[in-house]
């Protein structure tokens, strides 16, 4: 699977339950990025893509566990390490800032290789990294 998400400066993802932040620019280069594939959520990450974009989620509350091989998952909420033995790419998109945040991102990256890092301009952030890594 591809586990795609969100990170603060501290490498945060949700506070309270709750999504840090939200972009339509990244959720724009993110469907970009996987092309024609589905992207698996699960139904409060469902909620901010568009009408139109709704076609293209998978949308389980098992989403993680339901993912096949090269099957992007989009990520807020959860601990990803529990599926590291099946990830196959990892893409994050980090902010230009932190804040508060009590669940972090728990997949480490070493061993990895960060096979590409692009930089755009967000809605809400002025400016977004995209990291793409491969085992």
């Amino acid at each position: 699977m591809i586990l795609i998400a969100c990170v603060d400066g501290r490498n945060g993802m949700a506070f309270n339950r709750r999504r840090q932040s939200r972009d339509r620019a990244v959720r724009a280069d993110l469907l970009a990025e996987i092309g024609e594939r589905p992207l698996w959520v699960n139904a409060a990450t469902a909620r901010q893509f568009a009408p139109e974009e709704q076609t293209r989620l998978r949308v389980d509350p098992a989403f993680l566990e339901q993912a096949g091989p090269g099957e992007p998952c989009f990520v807020e909420d959860r601990s990803v390490a529990p599926f590291a033995g099946r990830a196959e790419q990892v893409i994050l998109y980090r902010w230009d800032r932190a804040y508060p945040a009590d669940l972090f991102w728990d997949l480490p990256l070493e061993g990895w290789t960060l096979a590409r890092r692009e930089e755009f301009p967000g809605f809400s952030h002025k400016l977004i990294t995209k990291e793409v890594y491969i085992p």
